[in-house]
């Protein structure tokens, strides 16, 4: 089986969380961890991981764009980082976003996990009252994503590898 651990990241997040689905990912595999703009031809993968950050309760335009360029029928993964409190609203939809554009596509399974959101983005949005709750919560994922988070991102690309199989 060969395994391809993709990613767009801003902060460095969700690279951080493809390292740990890539080091995760280790019997009879052969394995790539490249940034989806280096990605190249995706045929000659069995099981694709697609990471993004969660932008505004959706999919980044990058991911979006290779979601798109997936070949029909292939199995995918999507994993995202995100400021909300996990598997709350915001994060939710972005994952159903990514799984409407991959309609041609096998998708196994989802994980998300909190991202530290960067502090001018956090005072930029906190000027809009209707988003200072979110502002208030991003506030909270600092440090993230932790150990523990990257454990269970671990733990779930080994079950998503068995899936696959």
């Amino acid at each position: 089986m060969k395994v391809l651990v993709t990613y767009h990241t801003q902060s460095g997040n969700t690279e951080k969380l493809a390292k740990a689905i890539y080091d995760s990912v280790t019997q009879d595999t052969s394995k790539d961890m490249l940034p989806l703009k280096e990605a190249g031809a995706l045929d000659e993968y069995d099981l694709i991981f697609c990471g993004f950050p969660v932008h505004s309760s959706s999919v980044p335009v990058p991911a979006e764009k290779f979601i798109k360029s997936i070949p029909q029928g292939k199995k995918v993964v999507f994993f995202a980082t995100h400021g909300s409190l996990r598997g709350g609203p915001l994060a939710i939809t972005a994952f159903h976003y990514a799984i409407s554009l991959a309609t041609k596509l096998k998708v196994l399974g989802t994980f998300g996990c909190r991202g530290e959101v960067k502090p001018q983005i956090i005072d930029s949005v906190r000027q809009n009252p209707e988003h200072r709750w979110w502002a208030a919560e991003a506030q909270s994922a600092a440090g993230h994503p932790d150990a523990g988070e990257l454990a269970d991102a671990k733990e779930f690309a080994g079950w998503m590898v068995a899936k696959a199989r």
